[in-house]
């Protein structure tokens, strides 16, 4: 018989006594098979979306066993228990239930030859001193270049935002960073005949330029008890990965929702931006704090296409889940696997929720829909500490998104786009210029 049995739910959830125990529905099948054919739906018969929905019909529930993808022979137990709902997903934030130690990508994880053979932060648990230790320094260094953050960002937005630019079908291309960044993510399907040796020429160059250019950083990670060479390794991960193929695949899709929203939006868009800026003289932070609904579009799409739509975490002790419906034990050591396009669209929460719509966190229901988004690993109300898992970039992210929005709309009325969902390929098909100034 398991111990102490925990609960888990939502500050705003009714008590447990209000929703039936009900045992955890699906299957994982028959040892290996079940996992292959579920990983055979995943990648072929149905597709990412599709696997989790036909599912959710078929058990009635937002909560259910499946075997999660790579599986045999990358994975050695692929068993997940699935969250789709935005009630029993913040369970996944939580480190007194959950552990973080090397889920980052799932229930594998690549080589550490990638990685220079350490663990990086984003496979370490909060309980480890290293990852407390890389991220406290993450945010000492993002606190000292604030005042740097806007001009800097705007400095690189101006050729970006060029009318001639912008037009260019090559204008969005794919850098070193970004082609190692998207190789680490992808290994594991086939680990055994993809080795480290494919990406080591680019890595070497990456590692060469941070271990100069990321002095200051370096010289005080050691003084913090960590070897220069492994904080090199951290800083490459956080700004390739986290960073630069983070961004290559959000502002893309931001783009792409405020151009399908259409000219209403935009022309709301250019008025409140371009009258705060006039009012501010600038795009400065005060301005950006100004900008209620620019600020909501962000976060709208944030909601409606989440960057990062998986979460791991694995059950420190037995506990109980709560979604809307009912309660579902959840055994110690058991992996509890989130999808959150399905969290952050629930219908329960959320009006229309697989609409796109740029006020939605505008007004005081706005803001009590705030802690529902997230896309941060974390809730959006909360801000990243040392201590959790919350992306360390979450602020300065929203921020330069606010920056981007601002300024193409300092320049341009309106613009429509193509967009390619599985690449994020954006290209910009027309553009109007900005025909007044607030």
């Amino acid at each position: 018989m398991s111990s102490l049995i925990v609960p888990v739910h939502d500050d705003d959830s009714r008590s447990s006594s209000d929703l039936p125990l009900r045992e955890i529905p699906g299957s994982y099948g028959l040892p290996i098979v079940g996992a292959i054919k579920d990983r055979w739906d995943f990648f072929y018969l149905q597709g990412e979306h599709k696997f989790f929905q036909t599912r959710m019909e078929k058990y009635g529930s937002t909560v259910f066993r499946v075997n999660m993808p790579p599986g045999p022979w990358v994975s050695k137990d692929p068993r997940v228990i699935v969250l789709l709902d935005g009630k029993s997903f913040p369970v996944l934030f939580d480190n007194s239930k959950v552990e973080k130690k090397n889920v980052f990508v799932g229930t594998y994880m690549p080589s550490t030859s990638f990685t220079g053979g350490i663990r990086v932060c984003s496979y370490l648990d909060p309980s480890e001193q290293k990852h407390h230790i890389f991220k406290s320094l993450l945010f000492s260094t993002l606190a000292s270049r604030h005042n740097d953050i806007i001009p800097m960002f705007q400095e690189g937005l101006q050729g970006l935002f060029s009318e001639d630019f912008l037009r260019r079908p090559e204008a969005h291309g794919h850098h070193t960073g970004v082609r190692w960044a998207e190789h680490n993510q992808e290994v594991g399907d086939i680990p055994d005949i993809t080795p480290s040796i494919i990406v080591k020429g680019n890595y070497k160059k990456l590692y060469e330029v941070f271990s100069t250019s990321g002095k200051t950083f370096l010289d005080k990670a050691e003084s913090e008890g960590m070897k220069r060479e492994e904080a090199i390794h951290q800083l490459l991960f956080f700004a390739s990965f986290n960073s630069s193929f983070g961004v290559s695949q959000w502002f893309p899709a931001l783009m792409y929702w405020i151009a399908s929203a259409g000219e209403i939006l935009h022309r709301e868009l250019a008025r409140e931006i371009r009258s705060v800026v006039k009012s501010e003289g600038g795009v400065t932070m005060n301005a950006i704090n100004k900008m209620v609904l620019t600020k909501s579009v962000i976060l709208e799409t944030f909601r409606i296409e989440p960057p990062v739509p998986y979460q791991y975490g694995r059950a420190k002790s037995d506990l109980v889940i709560q979604s809307h419906d009912a309660e579902f034990k959840v055994k110690k050591g058991e992996m509890i696997f989130g999808f959150q396009p399905f969290a952050t669209n629930d219908p329960k929460i959320f009006s229309d929720p697989d609409k796109f719509k740029g006020n939605r966190f505008v007004g005081e229901k706005g803001k009590e829909l705030m802690k529902y988004v997230y896309w941060s690993n974390g809730k959006n109300i909360n801000d990243p500490t040392p201590d959790d898992k919350q992306c360390a970039g979450k602020n300065i992210v929203e921020l330069l998104s606010a920056i981007m929005v601002a300024e193409f709309f300092l320049r341009y009325d309106t613009f429509t786009v193509e967009y390619e969902a599985g690449t994020k390929k954006l290209t910009i098909k027309s553009l109007k210029k900005a025909t007044s100034s607030g």
